[in-house]
């Protein structure tokens, strides 16, 4: 593996932490406390490592830029993605970590109050970081890596 395989590592995790997002989300609904627990847990665990492997990659690929290159719908379509996506993203952290530490605390209150905000917009930054990578590298990619 080399830096050039990161992007499409990059989706998959954020492909796998919306699975457990989402499964998690389906859990605490059908009250399966345990399983809510394991599914949130691999979707913090899958969204470090996507973390971790976005930073390595930015930091190897210093200078590179990768420009979405079509014109019309598409390029508006990716700007609007790309222009939610990281606002969104860097609010994430901060509110992963004040819904997370409640609930280690188990001050379970606290917990789903910030769970309510917290969870749709992890659940929207998982899914668009997708949506880039597949805008960028497999339905308009620009031929350059």
């Amino acid at each position: 593996m080399n830096v050039n395989d990161l992007p499409v590592v990059n989706a998959t995790l954020n492909a796998l932490s919306t699975l457990f997002i989402l499964a998690g989300w389906v859990m605490i609904r059908t009250e399966r406390k345990v399983a809510h627990a394991l599914c949130m847990v691999s979707a913090l665990v899958t969204s470090a490592a996507f973390l971790a492997c976005y930073l390595v990659y930015h930091f190897l690929k210093a200078g590179h830029v990768t420009h979405f290159i079509y014109p019309g719908w598409p390029k508006a379509l990716y700007f609007f993605i790309l222009g939610t996506h990281t606002p969104l993203a860097i609010v994430a952290l901060p509110l992963l970590a004040l819904t997370v530490i409640p609930a280690i605390r188990q001050r379970f209150d606290a917990h789903k109050r910030m769970a309510r905000w917290t969870l749709p917009v992890w659940l929207y930054v998982s899914v668009t970081g997708v949506l880039v990578y597949f805008m960028l590298y497999v339905w308009f990619p620009s031929g350059k890596i």
